[in-house]
């Protein structure tokens, strides 16, 4: 599909499928509209700052102001955890799909070979980041990567990151690096990036480098990613799940008790 083709300009499609849900705002848009955006922005020139909703970070942004100030400046709010689907569509929020970010990454990877637009990839460890560009290379041999830096860097050298992916003359940049530490340098750097589109996207680097297994598609429907990624980390991940899955299902049963009561 084609927005423009369509009659849509760009700020009249996100104003009408803006909504929020428990206090978190999102698109009610699809993959194909996304990816769409993403091609005008890059054609155009047009600044436009991704991002994306999951449960862990729902729950994150009610205790933290920041967090949530710097999710809701994006421009575009992608739905992706599927928790968050469900849950939105139970209240009646007509979600069409979820739209995962590592899904986005890598048909925007494959969008950028086609199109020769250049990507710039910040983030995820420096064994990491050469795992991508091995994968790239193999899976899309025409695609020019304008550039790379691995994630750990000082907040002091952010400046000359910066300026390193500017001077990069890159069409989009995808940010792997943990929340909130993205969301805050998107949102405060979002003027100076020079890159059209600009994405984060957190740990997908380290599935696309083979770092980490994604969730067979069947767990993925059936909204289990969590328990895939607490099985390959117990240790680490088991209470940062238990804890955000169950903050999530009392926001849910507030949210249904508050809404009983209103229509009583």
């Amino acid at each position: 599909m084609n927005i423009v083709a369509q009659g849509w300009t760009y700020h009249a499609l996100l104003a009408s499928r803006r909504v929020e849900f428990l206090g978190s705002p999102m698109h009610l848009i699809t993959m194909d509209e996304t990816l769409d955006l993403a091609t005008e922005a890059m054609e155009r020139h047009r600044p436009l700052h991704h991002t994306v909703v999951n449960v862990a970070k729902l729950v994150t942004m009610r205790k933290n102001a920041e967090l949530r100030e710097d999710a809701a400046s994006a421009d575009v709010i992608n739905i992706d955890g599927t928790g968050v689907v469900w849950g939105a569509r139970l209240f009646g929020i007509k979600v069409p799909e979820r739209v995962a970010g590592v899904d986005i990454m890598e048909q925007l990877f494959a969008l950028c070979a086609e199109r020769g637009f250049k990507p710039y990839l910040l983030g995820a460890e420096q064994h990491v980041l050469d795992a991508v560009i091995a994968r790239l290379q193999q899976v899309h041999p025409n695609l020019v990567i304008a550039g790379t830096h691995d994630g750990y860097f000082s907040v002091e050298n952010e400046g000359s990151v910066v300026d390193a992916i500017n001077a990069s003359a890159a069409d989009c940049l995808f940010v792997a690096m943990p929340t909130p530490r993205k969301e805050r340098f998107l949102k405060q750097y979002r003027q100076i990036l020079t890159p059209s589109f600009v994405m984060g996207v957190g740990g997908s680097f380290d599935v696309y480098g083979g770092k980490v297994a994604r969730a067979p598609k069947l767990m993925q429907k059936l909204g289990l990613e969590w328990l895939f990624r607490v099985l390959q980390e117990p240790r680490r991940l088991w209470r940062r799940y238990y804890e955000t899955n169950t903050a999530y299902a009392s926001l849910l049963w507030q949210e249904w008790r508050a809404r009983r009561r209103g229509n009583a």
